[in-house]
């Protein structure tokens, strides 16, 4: 709802839940999607923003250097502030806002105050980090009960109102939130109180995202492991049975890729599936689009094919984009693929092929070779002389497929379909990430993402920060190109295509 300058707002409260973007609900995405002003805390992933409309009012309320950046009453003012301005506010909060997230005072903020509000709950902490890590909070056979208890306790309290007695009798599991620090007591509470020292108890960090840290131990010596691993925060403790449950169900950190961190450097609007399916494999994927894909400057050339369509023999396309602009324009003047006739196609690569796939075409030649020099050996088994060949082509590329072509005795035609551009800079995260030297591994898949990457940067800065980054090339011409910038190149799949890609990556941080 869009409120009027002058009348109350709204407010949702909305629990973002424990850190993995795709667990919050689709009512909270809708929320957020109507939102004019977002208050986020610390434990609410920021990709979640993403969804917030542009030119939303973003504000941070978590934490700053450890330390709050608004006290409750000021976050709880603020809200108010905001909603009777006539504004709709999202405030998002990790996990769940009613589980130790202080949803409920900063409802009662805005019942005082008049301002009508929605609460749209969340997937807490306990729930989302422990099916993560493997761990059922019961189990038939083992518990039927499970507790949530604040962690934040200190030990020498004059009085405690955490009932240590019933927590620890019997076999139910016990979840505390944000306990790291009074690990030792609460430890100790518990064996004091009748838990047996050698009940398991596992510590997860960051659940649910590609950075979880999970650190298993007992009553007896998880302190121990913990200082000893300097485990920080934010983790939550899970005590009882179940924690023996974790070796047999983990199913999120012993992915292939898990802990790695890659970037992805295809253009945004190709990036998507290959960033999907790292993550899948477990990895952090970070977008990094070093190639802007445009329509060309002029389409006086791709007209002049297009107006000829029925007088080529064949047409080779040797991308996605090539497919993609080629039948955009053909869609423009008002034609179709019945266009090309009796015009015999070649697709470059599967990923090619698949893009024909909408248009109703099957290729006639799909080279078993996905370069350019694949093309060039697949035609000189044919007689080309005399045949006319159309080449929708991108700005950039090599002239292989032309040249050697015209040399078999064919007449080719390679009108430029699409423009390739180098952005201005790459996404603040992905910088950050190589400027910290977090990035295990930069994924390359063509030369044109590896040579705009050291143009955005530069060369000696991009030598610098790619120093100790593991580099995953596509096929021989991209790594030739890495090469020829200063790059090792460790991986390079024997087959040119993303999923081979993928492949390789397992197989060498699998070996390494």
């Amino acid at each position: 709802m869009n409120a009027e300058r002058g009348k109350k707002g709204y407010v949702y409260l909305i629990g973002a839940g424990p850190g993995d973007p795709g667990l919050i609900t689709v009512k909270g995405r809708d929320c957020l999607a109507k939102a004019q002003v977002v208050m986020y805390d610390y434990l609410a992933n920021e990709e979640l923003l993403r969804l917030a409309p542009k030119g939303a009012e973003l504000i941070y309320a978590g934490k700053v250097g450890g330390q709050h950046n608004r006290e409750q009453s000021q976050i709880n003012e603020l809200l108010v502030q905001k909603a009777l301005s006539g504004k709709v506010v999202a405030r998002l909060k990790g996990g769940d806002s009613f589980i130790f997230g202080r949803g409920g005072e900063e409802c009662e903020a805005l019942v005082e105050a008049g301002v009508p509000f929605e609460i749209v709950p969340g997937i807490t902490a306990a729930v989302g980090a422990t099916s993560y890590a493997g761990i059922p909070l019961t189990h038939r056979g083992i518990t039927t009960s499970v507790a949530f208890v604040t962690g934040h306790e200190k030990k020498g309290k004059a009085s405690s109102e955490i009932d240590w007695e019933g927590l620890s009798l019997g076999s139910g599991t016990v979840v505390f939130y944000m306990g790291v620090t009074n690990l030792p007591h609460i430890a100790e509470s518990m064996m004091a109180h009748g838990r047996s020292p050698e009940t398991p108890v596992a510590l997860i960090r960051w659940g649910t995202r590609p950075e979880q840290e999970v650190l298993v131990g007992t009553l007896a010596d998880i302190a121990a492991k913990a200082r000893q691993a300097e485990f920080k925060a934010p983790a939550i403790t899970v005590v009882g049975e179940v924690v023996n449950l974790r070796e047999t169900l983990r199913w999120f950190d012993n992915r292939p890729l898990f802990g790695r961190s890659v970037l992805v450097t295809r253009g945004a609007d190709q990036a998507g599936d290959f960033t999907s399916k790292l993550e899948q494999l477990g990895a952090r994927a970070y977008c990094c689009p070093t190639i802007e894909i445009t329509p060309p400057e002029n389409y006086a050339a791709l007209d002049e094919a297009i107006e000829a369509l029925d007088s080529f023999h064949w047409i080779i396309f040797t991308s996605y984009n090539a497919v993609k602009y080629f039948f955009g324009r053909l869609e423009e003047k008002g034609l179709d693929s019945r266009a090309l006739g009796r015009c015999r196609v070649c697709a470059v690569g599967p990923k090619t092929a698949a893009a024909l796939s909408p248009y109703g075409i099957r290729p006639d030649l799909v080279p078993a070779d996905y370069k350019a020099e694949g093309v060039v050996a697949a035609f000189s088994e044919m007689e080309m002389a005399g045949k006319w060949v159309l080449f929708p082509k991108g700005d950039r590329a090599r002239e292989v497929i032309p040249e050697e072509l015209g040399r078999l005795g064919a007449q080719v035609m390679a009108p430029v379909a699409y423009a390739n551009h180098t952005p201005e800079e790459i996404p603040q995260e992905a910088l950050l990430a190589l400027e910290e030297g977090r990035l295990d591994c930069a994924t390359f898949t063509s030369s044109s993402t590896v040579q705009n990457l050291a143009a955005i940067l530069g060369e000696n800065r991009f030598l610098h920060l790619m120093e100790k980054v593991k580099v995953a090339s596509i096929g021989p011409v991209t790594s030739k190109s890495c090469r020829e910038l200063g790059l090792e190149v460790h991986m390079e799949p024997a087959e040119y295509t993303l999923d081979a890609l993928s492949a390789e990556m397992i197989k060498y941080f699998a070996a390494e």
